[in-house]
């Protein structure tokens, strides 16, 4: 999780993260929450404080993931931290005010893709964030030869090559958005070899 935090810095994942939050903020004012799913080790929602202190919003985050080392362990980057499945959300409809996926999405094959948006899309009450990998031999290929020198483990050699190649081009994440929704978002491309796109939920 070191070699993803760090990979997040150099390579743009937590840039085009804060990228698209940016535009959920601007709809916010005074406080708001975030719900990070996947929230690893919680450098996202930790820079999201951040963006969102020099924009005048207090920001509450929570963070959830399936890892009990993690959840039990690195609470820091949340103000909340729990342990529950992105399939079944453990929140109520409309509860929560920014619901974030970063470099998640991925990881689900295309049906559960789709559930996970849509359980996102119901719990989220002002915007759903997603942010991805877009899919590349030439990103690939940097990560792998990258790796060596930034002193990668070799799983996370191995799993981030694998991942980029399950990323999205941009045209396949909106499809997936509206067969889960019904709802056609805009995709952003971000340096980095990047999506994301975001959504106000219905």
């Amino acid at each position: 999780m070191r070699d993803v935090e760090r990979a997040n810095i150099l390579f743009g994942g937590r840039r085009a993260a804060l990228a698209e939050l940016e535009i959920a903020l601007r709809n916010v004012s005074g406080s708001a929450t975030m719900l990070d799913v996947g929230t690893g080790r919680g450098d996202i929602p930790a820079s999201a404080v951040t963006l969102a202190e020099s924009m005048g919003i207090r920001l509450r985050t929570i963070g959830i993931d399936m890892s009990l080392p993690l959840v039990a362990g690195v609470t820091t980057g949340n103000d909340h931290v729990l342990r529950g499945a992105a399939l079944a959300l453990p929140f109520r409809d409309e509860s929560i005010d920014i619901v974030l996926a970063s470099q998640v999405l991925h990881h689900f094959t295309d049906e559960s893709a789709a559930a996970f948006i849509s359980e996102m899309n119901r719990v989220a009450r002002k915007r759903v964030v997603i942010s991805d990998l877009k899919r590349s031999l030439i990103a690939a290929a940097g990560l792998w030869l990258g790796s060596f020198p930034l002193g990668f483990h070799p799983v996370s050699r191995h799993d981030g090559v694998v991942s980029v190649m399950r990323g999205f081009l941009p045209f396949e994440l909106a499809d997936l958005v509206e067969r889960a929704t019904g709802l056609r978002p805009q995709v952003h491309r971000r340096l980095g070899f990047r999506v994301t796109t975001s959504w106000i939920p219905g």
